[in-house]
């Protein structure tokens, strides 16, 4: 139905409201040129029947229009035409059995019929029904073309009827662009609602954005630390990924810092003196240029959209603007929120690193991303010495600090992409995607010596040494083809380190080099 209503801009019920006043308005007339023709008896006996049935015609015509016609979607693909030609219809014959110096009622019922197809129709069959209707009034009153009066007469109320109907389309223009804007807000905030992933609102906010706004560039960006990082970002039509800029300085940067919005219609003439224009995308310069804050609970950034023609947008792009920032805010401080719990059912409540069942998830999927890119894999598997002895002579909470300590230690030595997880107790296990054996023992090497010289002094909330560290690793896909076969070689190895006296690595360095001797072998063994 949104699409059918689309061509007009309003719905038929807004249509018809808008319609009634000149509807009236020509009823009105109808009825002021069939009695002033009556009382006036300078028609024929038969021409006064004729006008009257004429009026009696023209104003249930008008009544049904109104009534049954505009409000029923069967009509609308042929409203405008049927409507301007009916008129033109009745027009004619009451310009033909009137006299001469009725004609100013005509052009006032004119001019009501001009309105209200100009408020139904549109431009082009209001014109048509105006030019028609002058061609035919010149064409059989001579009148019009010979006196200079009455033609400066016709030509008033053609400037006239012109002046309606531009006024009303442009009223229809703002007031269709005005509800496109709501329309997007709510759509926008409807989608929005229910949903739980950044990534999804940036979509909904690219959707938003194309669907609203005419712009060449856009982009939503998220501040982290002294970055923003470009959620969102469309330049002329191409998606620009994972971009990091440095707002200080920049219209974002005061953006962000005022957090207030920003207008600039004409960029070659206003510029803020203590911010300079930043390039990212296709490094094209931006003429016109309009930015928001988004602030929120967990978030903080800014939207920016750009021109590349001077005096692109107004205040109510920047109003709708705003809105959207104000609703994307809430959303993102959700997702961010969801995520935060989410993370947290999948962390380890003392150590803070991944549990167990959250572990072997993200393992299987670094194992599957090996296999696709035929990398290895490396697991470490570790293990504090002698942890039980250690709680039954310094108590559980000393434990408990070194379990998060070690933790800490590990994190030191891990990339990003590293994940590290508590399998159970006083036991950890680590997966190092595209790293081979060789790396893996050199990594688990510095943990343990890290561990190591740790002293007691060093840790801050300890008042006794630290414990050492045992540590197993195996190597996919040379040694295991699956994660099971994996984590149990591993596990082996581990033991098998606390079996030579902890305190150590296994296989040592020396198992590594002569594996990897003669070549860089990544195939599993026969």
């Amino acid at each position: 139905m949104e699409k059918k209503h689309q061509r007009f801009g309003f719905t038929p019920q807004e249509q018809r409201i808008s319609a009634i006043p000149s509807a009236i308005a020509g009823i009105l007339s109808l009825i002021f040129i069939v009695a002033n023709g009556i009382t006036t008896r300078q028609q024929e006996h038969t021409n006064l029947l004729l006008l009257l049935g004429i009026g009696l015609i023209g104003i249930a015509y008008l009544i049904i229009f109104n009534l049954f016609m505009i409000p029923s979607l069967n009509f609308q693909s042929t409203l405008g035409w049927t409507n301007a030609i009916t008129a033109l219809v009745g027009l004619g014959l009451l310009d033909y059995i009137l006299p001469f110096q009725s004609h100013i009622y005509l052009g006032v019922l004119l001019i009501t019929f001009l309105i209200t197809c100009a408020l139904v129709s549109g431009r082009v069959p209001s014109y048509f029904l105006l030019l028609s209707a002058t061609l035919f009034t010149a064409a059989i009153r001579r009148e019009y073309i010979t006196d200079k009066n009455n033609f400066a007469l016709l030509l008033g109320f053609v400037v006239i009827a012109v002046t309606a109907i531009e006024t009303i389309a442009q009223l229809k223009k703002t007031s269709r662009h005005r509800i496109h804007r709501l329309e997007t807000i709510t759509n926008f905030s409807r989608a929005i609602a229910s949903t739980l992933e950044t990534r999804q609102v940036m979509a909904l906010l690219n959707a938003a954005f194309q669907n609203a706004i005419e712009a060449d560039t856009y982009f939503v960006g998220i501040q982290e630390g002294d970055e923003l990082h470009l959620e969102l970002l469309y330049d002329d039509g191409e998606y620009f990924e994972n971009q990091h800029v440095k707002p200080e300085g920049s219209l974002s940067g005061w953006v962000l810092k005022n957090q207030q919005s920003l207008f600039l219609p004409d960029l070659r003439k206003n510029i803020l003196p203590d911010a300079q224009l930043m390039l990212v995308g296709k490094h094209k310069t931006n003429l016109s240029w309009m930015g928001v804050p988004m602030h929120g609970q967990n978030v903080n950034g800014v939207i920016g959209i750009g021109s590349y023609s001077p005096n692109a947008f107004d205040k109510a792009d920047l109003e709708l603007l705003t809105a959207l920032a104000q609703h994307a805010a809430g959303a993102i401080d959700n997702t961010y929120h969801h995520a935060q719990v989410e993370l947290q059912s999948h962390l380890d409540s003392l150590t803070n690193v991944y549990n167990h069942g959250y572990f072997l998830r993200l393992l299987e999927g670094h194992i599957n991303k090996a296999r696709q890119e035929c990398e290895p894999l490396s697991l470490i598997m570790l293990d504090i010495d002698f942890f039980k002895k250690y709680n039954d002579t310094y108590g559980h909470l000393s434990g408990d600090e070194i379990l998060r300590n070690l933790c800490n230690i590990i994190k030191g030595h891990l990339k990003r992409t590293d994940i590290l997880g508590r399998w159970g107790g006083e036991e950890f296990a680590i997966s190092l995607p595209t790293a081979n054996g060789k790396q893996a023992q050199q990594i688990a090497e510095r943990i343990r010596t890290s561990v190591v010289q740790l002293s007691r002094e060093e840790c801050e909330q300890i008042d006794s040494p630290m414990p050492t560290v045992s540590q197993g690793i195996a190597v996919y896909p040379l040694e295991a083809d699956d994660s099971m076969k994996l984590i149990d070689l591993a596990d082996k190895r581990l033991y098998m380190a606390k079996e030579r006296g902890r305190n150590q690595v296994e296989p040592d360095e020396g198992y590594w080099e002569k594996l990897y001797a003669d070549g860089n072998p990544e195939r599993p063994v026969s």
